[in-house]
């Protein structure tokens, strides 16, 4: 069985930051492209940042040079380092697992709560 534990979400004010993680089991994580996206309320779902299983990165250019992802495969994890948080970063944030040229049998996690406010 597939699992996505996202942890790290709450309450920030703006300028602060977070780090997300997800923890994934049931997969051969290192294998894996591993992604963050984020759903704001009436807005559809985005890519923040996703990262492959060679470790190259790829960023939305909203949060380019503010996030960073980061993956440890020996801990089967995936980060997401949020620094300068602004209002508009306010969402659900989920972690997403798939293999490349596979996107649409990936996995989803059940999102954690970022909420920029001061």
């Amino acid at each position: 069985q597939v699992q996505l534990v996202e942890s790290g979400g709450g309450l920030v004010q703006p300028g602060g930051s977070l780090k997300l993680s997800c923890a994934a089991s049931g997969i051969v994580f290192r294998v894996y492209v591993m992604g963050w996206y984020r759903q704001a309320p009436g807005k559809q779902r985005e890519l923040v940042a996703d990262i492959t299983s060679g470790g190259t990165t790829n960023y939305a250019d909203s949060v380019k040079g503010r996030f960073t992802i980061s993956r440890d495969n020996a801990k089967n994890t995936v980060y997401l380092q949020m620094n300068s948080l602004k209002p508009e970063d306010t969402a659900v944030y989920y972690c997403n697992a798939y293999i490349s040229g596979f996107q649409s049998s990936g996995f989803w996690g059940q999102g954690t709560q970022v909420t920029v406010s001061s």
